[in-house]
């Protein structure tokens, strides 16, 4: 997809944090239908292939479904709590690849673009497989496509993107069977999540928060 990589202005900061090798659990903002574009050109970056566990009705899309399956994606049926995607995730993180996850589930809906509740897949994946999360935000593509549709198209937009320092939970594997241990570990990493995109909201240019 080389028009979104041409038409907006990308900045990408502290990309170390995802590992260049090795396997890794990377948790995303999700506050645009851009999202896992720019996730993806972030881990691409690194030199690295993302796979992405992403809603089943996406798969069902002609052509957008055979891409998805041909590039290794795993299908999530929301609200079932079906395990085959974790498993899948679990071998794909086996093998050291990257697993990208919305814990949001979907793009959030919050009037100021912030996170809300995450659900905790991700930090059941961590406890099961030993693989930090790495935190990544990002802000201005809130702008381009929500919901409601596409919004602002102008050249140029930037588009920040930033990573954040592994969440190793290792030492909590002990808790994979408590239920409360695991919402409590998912609402730390959401406010490491909403920590990091306020702080990016707050550095992006003014003239570019309106239209």
């Amino acid at each position: 997809m080389p028009l979104p990589r041409l038409w907006f202005t990308w900045r990408f900061e502290d990309l170390e944090h995802i590992p260049s090798q090795g396997s890794a659990i990377v948790a995303a903002t999700h506050i645009s239908y851009l999202d896992p574009f720019s996730t993806a050109l972030a881990i691409i970056r690194r030199g690295r292939r993302p796979r992405f566990l992403a809603k089943d009705d996406l798969f069902r899309i002609p052509l957008v479904g055979t891409a998805l399956r041909g590039a290794g994606q795993i299908s999530v049926s929301r609200g079932t709590g079906e395990r085959r995607p974790l498993e899948d995730a679990e071998r794909a993180l086996a093998r050291g690849e990257i697993v990208a996850i919305y814990p949001e589930g979907t793009v959030t809906q919050r009037p100021d673009h912030l996170p809300k509740e995450g659900k905790t897949g991700a930090v059941r994946l961590a406890l099961a497989t030993g693989v930090p999360i790495v935190p990544l935000a990002s802000w201005g593509s809130q702008a381009v496509w929500q919901k409601s549709g596409p919004g602002s198209l102008r050249f140029g937009r930037p588009i920040w993107v930033q990573a954040g320092p592994p969440i190793d939970l290792r030492g909590r594997a002990g808790d994979a069977g408590d239920p409360e241990a695991i919402q409590s570990m998912t609402a730390e990493l959401m406010a490491v999540l909403t920590s990091m995109a306020g702080q990016l909201r707050d550095r992006y240019p003014q003239r570019w928060t309106v239209g």
